[in-house]
């Protein structure tokens, strides 16, 4: 068992650095970051611009709590429009109030400037919210905070120091169940378990599928949680390490609190995953030469899995690596099946999945934006009403934007207004960027860049 208690000498490091930085601190409104990985081509940076609600790799970012009718969210914020310093911040959005609170710094990044460590959110049984920082590969740490008050976004206590990148903390019927990344090489999936969030068991490698034996792997995966007891996963493929080469896709879950694992056909499986050809792949990619960007999952109502992601003819942006085609695949009781949506103009446009009895819905920004082969576009609703195999857009929710829409994430458990949120930002240089959320209606708010009280009103702009 790996037990979570903190040495004396630890103690007093926290305290001090803690006391030099902004954790805890309230800040004057919502100011997501911008940013640029550096990596560039002909048609701009293979990514950059509003990443405050990056990646799809931390999952959730956002929880609506009945109890007390507010939605918490986490996202990368920044000091000001002019800088790019990262702050791992959470809201929360009062329903009977219609207001939004002054944002809490849960951890100040001291510098860094990535958004590949933006924070993951889990809220317990007993209403403490817990704050996933992802830390990035072996050269920054992961954090775990958890709320000093149930269902209180104000102040946070850190809980633990680890190897972690790409959070993605469930809470089950059995405990808490965390999935994410190590970077032992390369991009390793693992994941771990708690019963009370302070002591988790060893970390678990998930997969480590080679092309050839004796050749690096690597993958990037969703997750989501089915009737509080069972957790899945999809996961991709990079040949030899190689990111960039990213393809094939894989499913795997477990009913039992990750004791054993199987296809979705029931097949038991040994950890960790090494075979290319395992029950587990749902669509070999690799040989029709397709990369596979993932963008989100869920279950339908008996508890089949659908993921939703992009995929293209490469990692380069613009018309080379096209078409960006928006798909879902699904497992139908019987086989899986693909259905392409739509195609946006780029591999990082990220969008939502909504299950709900026949009727599924896509939020993304699938629409030409302002930012031609960039990050983020206009953002529309996507409906199927037989179960994905047929996709129609309902309704176009920006247009004339002079900054393109990014990252569109759905809260666990959504009520309206606030269905889905996002940022936007130039996608191809440096700008303000701001937060925004949502409804199905059309209805949009922007949240205060600005913020004078510690509630206010966001803004409605349509």
């Amino acid at each position: 068992m790996k037990f979570v208690f903190f040495i004396i000498t630890f103690f007093i490091q926290t305290i001090f650095t803690n006391a030099q930085s902004l954790n805890n601190k309230k800040i004057d409104g919502y100011r997501p970051i911008w940013f640029e990985l550096g990596q560039k081509y002909e048609y701009g940076d293979k990514y950059s611009g509003a990443l405050g609600t990056y990646t799809a790799k931390h999952v959730p970012l956002a929880i609506y709590a009945k109890e007390v009718d507010k939605t918490f969210f986490v996202f990368g914020g920044t000091t000001s429009a002019e800088e790019r310093y990262l702050l791992c911040m959470i809201g929360e959005f009062n329903r009977k109030t219609g207001r939004i609170s002054k944002p809490t710094v849960v951890c100040d990044k001291k510098g860094v400037n990535d958004p590949h460590d933006n924070p993951s959110l889990m809220i317990d049984d007993e209403g403490f919210i817990w704050v996933f920082v992802s830390g990035r590969g072996r050269t920054r740490p992961g954090f775990k905070y958890k709320s000093k008050k149930p269902f209180d976004s104000s102040e946070f206590e850190l809980v633990s120091e680890e190897e972690m990148t790409y959070p993605q903390p469930w809470n089950t019927q059995h405990g808490y169940f965390h999935f994410f990344t190590k970077y032992t090489g390369v991009r390793q999936l693992y994941f771990e378990t708690s019963k009370d969030g302070l002591s988790w068991t060893e970390d678990k490698m998930l997969a480590d599928i080679p092309v050839n034996e004796g050749e690096k792997s690597g993958h990037y995966q969703t997750s989501n949680v089915y009737d509080g007891k069972m957790v899945g996963t999809f996961f991709n493929r990079h040949p030899n390490g190689n990111v960039d080469k990213r393809t094939d896709l894989y499913y795997v879950q477990s009913a039992d609190f990750g004791k054993t694992w199987t296809s979705v056909d029931g097949v038991e499986l040994e950890l960790p995953l090494v075979l290319r050809e395992s029950p587990a792949r749902a669509i070999d990619y690799a040989s029709t030469g397709k990369n596979l960007y993932l963008k989100d999952m869920g279950f339908d109502s008996v508890g089949n899995p659908i993921c939703l992601y992009i995929r293209s003819n490469g990692h380069e942006p613009g018309p080379a690596s096209a078409p960006y085609e928006w798909c879902i695949t699904k497992w139908d009781g019987f086989i899986w099946q693909t259905f392409v949506i739509t195609s946006s103009d780029h591999n990082y446009d990220m969008g939502s999945l909504y299950i709900s009895g026949k009727e599924w819905k896509i939020v993304g920004p699938t629409e030409k934006g302002p930012q031609e082969w960039g990050v983020g576009g206009e953002l529309a609703v996507w409906q199927s009403k037989n179960k994905g195999e047929k996709w129609k857009r309902i309704k176009r929710l920006t247009k004339n934007s002079k900054r393109s829409h990014a990252y569109v994430r759905r809260p666990v458990n959504y009520k309206a207004p606030f269905c889905f949120f996002w940022a936007d930002g130039d996608s191809h240089k440096f700008s303000k960027s701001e937060l925004y959320f949502g409804d199905f209606e059309g209805n949009i708010w922007k949240l205060p860049y600005e913020m004078k009280n510690d509630f206010e009103k966001p803004l409605k702009v349509k």
